[in-house]
């Protein structure tokens, strides 16, 4: 067992660093833990990288239906799981959803990830 006189100063100063990052708030958890489980599923993580690599960022549900081999019913409930959760806009021209990123939306989730 080390004593404090054999302690090599680097390790003290690990253990008894002050906390040098904010506290994440309980409302912040909430949002961050709203977040990514909008994003835990593999669906609705290519879901945002196809919208986003669409042409001119904007993709039509119905243009997102095939490339993921799931029926129109349910890429719209994932759709919409990532339009609650505040990553995609939605826009309805006609009987069609259009999708488009929110500006800054992943910005957002890095920050929060980054105080936690």
């Amino acid at each position: 067992m080390a004593t404090i006189e054999s302690l090599d100063v680097h390790e003290t100063q690990l253990c008894c660093a002050p906390i040098s990052r904010e506290i994440v708030t309980a409302e912040e958890a909430e949002e961050l833990a709203r977040k990514l489980k909008a994003l835990a599923d593999p669906a609705r993580l290519r879901l945002i990288s196809m919208v986003a690599a669409h042409d001119e960022g904007e993709a039509c549900v119905c243009d997102l239906t095939e490339p993921l081999d799931l029926s129109q019913p349910t890429v719209s409930h994932h759709l919409r799981v990532l339009v609650d959760a505040g990553f995609l806009n939605r826009t309805k021209r006609g009987t069609w959803a259009y999708y488009r990123l929110v500006p800054g939306a992943l910005d957002s989730i890095a920050h929060l990830l980054a105080t936690v």
